[in-house]
């Protein structure tokens, strides 16, 4: 049987074809689940929230309990932000640049917030600090309370928080090496000077990233926050928690208003992220090139 010669742009140009077909098909599944899963549903929130006009909107939006959740929420976060800032600087500058024992045992605990629920994280800490728990008769018998009260909240909201700055630091501190700080400390810096001059810098851009993670995680916290807080109006109701008791009590206007300030608070976040990516894809890639 004779054989057929098949022209070779003919195989490449059937082998580019599929590949094509191939990408659009697949490019159209995605637009087409983020349109459904993501962007409908973000559409629907500010269309609700704004439906019966800006007015509405800004008086749902301007109740007393609404803005005292607000407040809430902005308080949490400026606490557990820093805290968790201080933690996840010093969590992986041991871990990057130091060998020691139970370095991996840390590891894995900075990592337990991923996979512990928020609201089994919640009654931990109602274990322990609730009225019945095992701190808490003591914390009462002192005037101190933790549970129902905004001490609670900013426990919880650090503990599902914690790894957000801590993670993005240490892959990129660990590409670093510790040449740098080995040079200036061999020209007489000292130890905070070469913290704050050479390795601070180095990771300026991803500690920004995990900075940004955390306050968003933070600001729409609710499992384990929802599980300390008592449910309390204008003293515990963080925003998400003020969304979910306006939609139980058919207060949809305020439900969807408050749910708009949060989802505009996702957008703005998304916009950093997507710059900071850029600005710490820069950075990898040239610590990779050095």
């Amino acid at each position: 049987m004779a054989d057929v010669a098949v022209p070779s742009g003919a195989v490449f140009t059937g082998a580019a074809t599929e590949k094509r077909a191939v990408r659009i098909a697949l490019t159209t599944v995605a637009l087409v689940f983020l349109a459904i899963f993501l962007l409908l549903p973000l559409v629907s929130v500010f269309y609700e929230a704004f439906r019966s006009g800006f007015g509405v909107f800004l008086k749902a939006i301007s109740d007393r309990d609404t803005l005292a959740a607000v407040r809430l929420t902005v308080l949490v976060a400026a606490v557990s932000v820093p805290a968790n800032l201080i933690f996840g600087l010093a969590a992986s500058w041991a871990i990057a640049k130091y060998e020691f024992r139970g370095k991996s045992f840390l590891i894995t605990l900075i990592d337990l917030p991923f996979s512990v629920s928020p609201v089994t994280s919640g009654l931990i800490y109602v274990l322990l600090f609730g009225a019945h728990g095992y701190l808490g008769p003591f914390l009462q018998s002192h005037g101190i309370q933790v549970i129902f009260a905004v001490p609670g909240i900013v426990l919880a909201t650090i503990f599902v928080t914690f790894p957000f700055i801590a993670r993005e630091l240490i892959p990129i501190m660990q590409a670093q090496g510790t040449q740098d700080e080995e040079a200036a400390l061999s020209l007489g810096a000292s130890g905070w000077r070469v913290f704050f001059r050479v390795t601070l810098p180095n990771v300026k851009w991803a500690l920004l990233y995990g900075v940004l993670l955390c306050n968003a995680r933070a600001m729409g916290e609710f499992g384990a926050v929802s599980v300390v807080s008592g449910h309390i109006r204008g003293k515990t109701n963080t925003m998400p928690l003020q969304v979910e008791i306006l939609y139980n009590e058919y207060s949809y206007q305020a439900a969807f208003g408050v749910a708009s300030l949060l989802a505009l608070l996702a957008l703005v976040t998304l916009i950093i992220k997507t710059v900071l990516e850029w600005r710490y894809a820069e950075e990898i890639a040239a610590t990779r090139r050095h």
